[in-house]
């Protein structure tokens, strides 16, 4: 008796099958976005305070004014000197009884004159400090 084997190479496969490792990738970013949630939440729940807003309300407040060339107000009155403009601040907090500040500094004002006039509103006795900024517009 004779064995006859014949080798056909056309059926035999050579490449890697990569869908049982899809299937497991798969399974895995299920888990994972199942599992984020779970994460995300806190250790504890906290209770946040409730915060009313009130429209069209108008505040006692003092803007001030700084511009590039040294020029300086407080409600709209104009001062070329600085010690001037600094006593007139003060004064104007120490009477204001809600002691809220809007700085309008132009662009090129400066950052140390900004600061330096923040400084002076805190040690008068300035609760808020606010500056004031334009609103850009969208490009379409």
């Amino acid at each position: 008796m004779s064995f006859k084997v014949e080798s056909n190479d056309d059926n035999l496969v050579t490449g890697i099958n990569v869908t049982p490792l899809v299937d497991v990738c798969l399974v895995l970013v299920i888990i994972f976005m199942v599992t984020a949630p779970l994460l995300s939440e806190p250790v504890f729940k906290v209770n946040l305070p409730q915060a009313r807003t009130q429209e069209g309300e108008e505040k006692e407040k003092i803007v001030v004014s700084l511009a590039q060339e040294a020029k300086y107000a407080v409600n709209e009155k104009a001062f070329t000197v600085k010690d001037e403009f600094y006593k007139a601040l003060e004064r104007s907090i120490r009477e204001s009884g809600l002691k809220l500040v809007i700085i309008k500094a132009d662009q090129n004002a400066g950052y140390g004159l900004l600061t330096d006039v923040m400084q002076r509103a805190k040690e008068a006795g300035a609760s808020s400090i606010t500056i004031a900024t334009e609103q850009t517009k969208k490009k379409k």
